[in-house]
């Protein structure tokens, strides 16, 4: 953590001297002498850093010595941030300082007066307090002389695996014949009739409970004889109303937006009445069985023999929940031990070199102790790591002997993984002490994160993005991470966790930077014990009956801060939170705040006073509008509005956000238009959705803006498109520049007939990078030429284009994987022009990759030939290979429809056909008595209703 942080104050300091060069100016003699003495100090004292923090785990008087360093690095870095915001807004704001002259110009910052002193003044200022600094570095420099620290050695550069980045052990090793007997007790159990089944597995903290659980969750066997499975992380602190709601939410699919403890019992009686379930409540900590009564009481509606899965470290726990059997999970013997450590550190390996490391990887494998996670996070280590020299130097490692002091048997091989990691990686990975244990975290908003605390140095050749996902993958495969998900809900998403002891571990090396506090009655006293300790990062994790905090005491030197809720609906207007003024005026070092899902009706102008914020977000709150100041936090990198149902406009001056990167403004129903200067923000990646108002152009963007915002990447929703004047002002978009857009949504917003929509749309030739597109209420008659140029996209989506009487020939796109075609009301015939192009008559296969087919919503569509009209005799079946892999047909709402074609039902290998609200259809496939059910009656899944 502290060689990283002061990375990051040495390149402020380069910026800093980089800026004076540029722009010819000369600094004021007195900071220029402080500035070049800090930068000395600094880098005397990274060369020690390395011995230092081996040092640490057994000298106390060195840990302290490295907090004092941590927190002066702070300071440093705090100043010079604000120092560098000052100049780089003078400079947006054309500032200069006009009695300077051209070739002695002195920094125009220092006369601003938003800084609240004049030019003299703050000359005198920051020369103090670098003075200030230097003077705490000398001491620390000085006591660091005392301990005789070894200076830097060389730096190890580990290898990149030569393949795949994840070793896929989804079997658990050496846990066989653990597994079989859970799974026989269980089932054994629930073929009684016992209303409600406890069974726990017990044992320490990364002896692999979950990962058990998980394999028996995921056996054939536990899921043919449980008519449902429901898996909840209970972790601590406990609140039983987040866990009833996490319940309901697995079943659902959905959080439900509801509070009260008894609504949500009562909704899981309902689900799970005469149903034999199976709930998994995973990490349970709390040895208080009142706790559980009404959650088990709200269960007991289930069939006999329904039963929960309980993993905890603490076999009091165990018979708190009045468990009918418990399994003590024990260490992994000696060859099961091997073979796991062996599966990960030698993969893609040489023979001859496993054979050269085998023996020292033995030696290595038994270290851990028989512990899964020990031994996951060394083999992952291992992997990295090439010579015999790294090999034997680990196993000499005296991280080894940290564990003969603690009870946390994994913490050895953490520190032996954490030590080996570049500095920013480490910090990057310490910053995640900040989340609650068992937290699900989204990667995306971590890696912004990690931006507002500037653990993410770049160069203009890798964006900051790129550099945090290249770190999120690093400390992935050293076993930092576990559970990536790149798809959730139909989104591509990638969320993670952390093991519950790399959690402990990270908070163990930050527990003087990272705070984790609970709002409840002694919220005000655990605040105010903080006061020694001055946390950098604090999270407030408040429960669904707990009222916003008045006051927060000790923020002065938060960083980070986040009020974790959980608040979904939207509040009655008197129940609505409120953020105080005072707060603002006190946090002025904050980089990064989240008060998302707090009920917060009103953001105070005093937010401007947070000047160093790079990441807010305000996320599902019911606010109407943001003060007009926003728009001078100039650092601002992120800023998420999703999910504010309420807010009706943006501020007027949002282009002067020139930093701006992300901009989350999806689902917000009731703002109508973006106003000028959207077009500003050049370093923009993310917009969820860009808005195109009617009436005054003046006040309000026009779809022209778009043309600067050729870094957007990912999704984009474009409404308003009907609002477009002509086919030339469409083009200024400059849309085939959007090279790293993956998901764009072109809402027309008005289904009228309108011809002109065929220019427009012909306008907007979008990038054949393109994977995703969906193009709603268009009013013209015919669908663009470029749609066949779009060779990589894989999902298509045409809604409501009522006017287009003929479907373009899709056939032709080569990945597309998923068609939904709905509501094209004037579209009579599906035809070969469908499958395509009449001008390339060579084509062989058509829809090669698509497997999912929808149709819906087309109630005047009368036919749907797959080759062609029967008398025509042009095309014959077997001419050419249709949709050769569509597992999945959706027909719905389409009452004229005849019939469906006879090869899409019989030489098409069909998974899954759904029909539903098709008249003619319905009887005409009917269940054993219609005409051609037989044509249906060998598809695995049918439903015709």
């Amino acid at each position: 953590m502290s060689e990283a942080i002061i990375t990051v104050v040495l390149t402020q300091i380069a910026t800093i001297i980089d800026y004076q060069i540029r722009q010819e100016f000369r600094l004021v003699s007195g900071v220029e002498k402080e500035i070049k003495k800090l930068e000395s100090e600094f880098k005397s004292l990274r060369a020690v850093l390395a011995d230092a923090e081996k040092r640490q785990i057994k000298d106390q008087t060195i840990k302290l010595w490295l907090e004092k360093l941590v927190d002066v690095s702070y300071d440093a870095e705090d100043l010079l941030s604000e120092w560098i915001t000052a100049v780089h807004k003078s400079d947006s704001e054309g500032g200069q300082n006009p009695h300077s002259s051209p070739t002695q110009k002195v920094c125009s910052f220092i006369s601003l007066p938003c800084l609240g002193c004049n030019r003299y003044a703050l000359r005198r200022d920051i020369a103090v307090k670098i003075k200030r600094i230097n003077e705490r570095l000398s001491l620390i420099a000085i006591e660091k002389d005392r301990y005789k620290f070894n200076s830097t050695p060389k730096i190890e550069t580990l290898d990149r695996p030569r393949s795949t980045s994840f070793v896929d052990v989804s079997e658990i090793e050496g846990r066989g014949s653990v597994k079989r007997t859970l799974i026989d007790k269980m089932l054994s159990l629930s073929d009684t009739n016992q209303v409600l089944n406890v069974v726990s597995v017990v044992g320490l903290g990364g002896i692999g409970k979950t990962a058990l659980a998980q394999v028996v969750y995921n056996s054939s066997d536990v899921i043919v004889h449980f008519e449902r499975r429901i898996w909840v992380c209970v972790s601590d602190p406990f609140d039983e109303i987040r866990v009833a709601k996490a319940i309901v939410e697995d079943i659902e699919g959905s959080a439900p937006h509801l509070f009260e403890l008894e609504t949500l019992t009562r909704k899981i009686r309902t689900y799970v009445q005469d149903n034999k379930f199976l709930l998994v409540l995973d990490d349970v900590w709390t040895e208080n069985p009142k706790k559980w009564e009404n959650l088990f009481n709200s269960l007991k509606t289930g069939a006999p023999g329904s039963t929960i899965l309980v993993t905890t470290r603490n076999e009091r726990v165990a018979i708190a929940m009045r468990s009918l059997y418990n399994l003590p999970l024990r260490e992994l013997s000696g060859p099961a031990s091997w073979s796991l450590f062996k599966k990960i550190a030698f993969f893609d390996r040489k023979k001859k070199e496993c054979d050269e490391l085998e023996d020292i990887g033995k030696s290595i494998a038994d270290k851990c102790k028989g512990l899964p996670l020990t031994i996951k996070t060394i083999g992952s280590l291992m992997r990295f790591k090439n010579s015999l020299n790294d090999w034997k130097a680990v196993l000499s490692s005296e991280f080894w002997g940290l564990g003969e002091e603690t009870e946390e048997g994994p913490f050895p091989a953490l520190m032996l993984s954490y030590y080996n990691l570049p500095p920013n990686e480490k910090r990057c990975f310490l910053f995640c002490a900040f989340f609650p244990k068992d937290y699900i975290i989204d990667a995306d908003n971590l890696i912004h994160l990690w931006m507002a605390q500037g653990c993410l140095i770049s160069n203009d050749d890798v964006a900051m993005e790129v550099r945090g996902q290249e770190y999120l993958q690093n400390l992935a495969m050293r076993s930092f991470f576990q559970d990536l998900v790149g798809e959730k809900n139909g989104e591509k998403i990638l969320t993670l966790k952390m093991h519950d002891m790399v959690h402990d571990f990270a908070q163990h090396l930050t527990k003087n930077e990272c705070s984790v506090v609970e709002l409840n009655n002694d919220f005000m006293r655990k605040m105010e014990s903080l006061d020694s300790r001055k946390p950098r990062h604090l999270t407030i994790v408040r429960s669904e009956d707990s009222r916003f905090p008045d006051k927060i005491p000790n923020v002065e030197k938060v960083l980070t801060f986040w009020v974790q809720s959980f608040h979904d609906s939207p509040p009655i207007r008197s129940q609505l939170d409120r953020i105080e003024p005072e707060f603002f005026l006190r946090s002025t070092c904050l980089k990064a705040l989240d008060l998302s899902r707090n009920r917060i009706g009103e953001l105070p102008i005093e937010v401007e006073n947070s000047s160093k914020l790079k990441y807010l977000n305000l996320s599902h709150n019911p606010l109407s509008e943001l003060p007009s100041n926003l728009c001078n936090l100039y650092n601002l990198q992120t800023l998420k509005l999703s999910a504010c149902n309420h807010l009706q406009k943006l501020p007027e001056e949002i282009g002067k956000l020139v930093n701006l990167r992300h901009l989350e403004i999806d689902r917000t129903d009731n703002l109508k238009a973006l106003p000028k200067g959207i077009g500003e923000l050049k370093s923009l990646q993310t917009l969820s959705k860009f808005i195109i108002g009617r009436g005054d152009t003046n006040a309000t963007c026009g779809i022209e803006e778009l043309g600067n915002l050729n870094n957007l990447r990912g999704c984009l929703k474009i409404e308003g498109l009907g609002n477009v004047a002509d086919a030339d002002v469409a083009k200024k978009a400059q849309m085939h520049k959007k090279i790293h857009l993956t998901d764009l949504h072109m809402d027309f917003g008005n289904s009228a007939r309108n011809r002109i929509h065929d220019e427009v749309i012909e306008a907007l030739e979008l990038n054949e990078n393109l994977q995703s597109l969906v193009i709603s209420s268009f009013g013209g008659t015919k669908f663009p030429n470029w749609m066949m140029n779009l060779t990589k996209l894989q999902k298509l989506f045409l809604q409501d284009c009522q006017n287009c009487i003929k479907l373009p020939p899709l056939g032709r796109l080569p990945s597309l994987v998923t068609l939904d075609l709905e509501g094209m009301n004037t579209v009579k015939f599906i035809g070969l022009d469908f499958y395509r192009d009449p001008l390339n008559v060579n084509a062989k296969s058509v829809f090669p990759k698509l497997k999912k087919l929808k149709i819906s919503k087309m109630e005047n569509l009368e036919e749907w030939d797959l080759i062609g009209r029967e008398d025509g005799g042009i095309f014959r079946d077997g001419d050419f290979e249709i949709m050769p892999r569509l597992r999945c047909l959706k027909v719905s709402n389409c009452s004229n429809l005849k019939a469906l074609p006879n090869v899409l039902l019989q030489k098409v290998p069909l998974k899954k056909l759904r029909i539903d609200n098709c008249t003619l259809l319905r009887e005409k496939y009917r269940k054993g008595t219609g005409e051609d059910w037989k044509k249906i009656s060998h598809i695995k899944k049918i439903r015709v209703s």
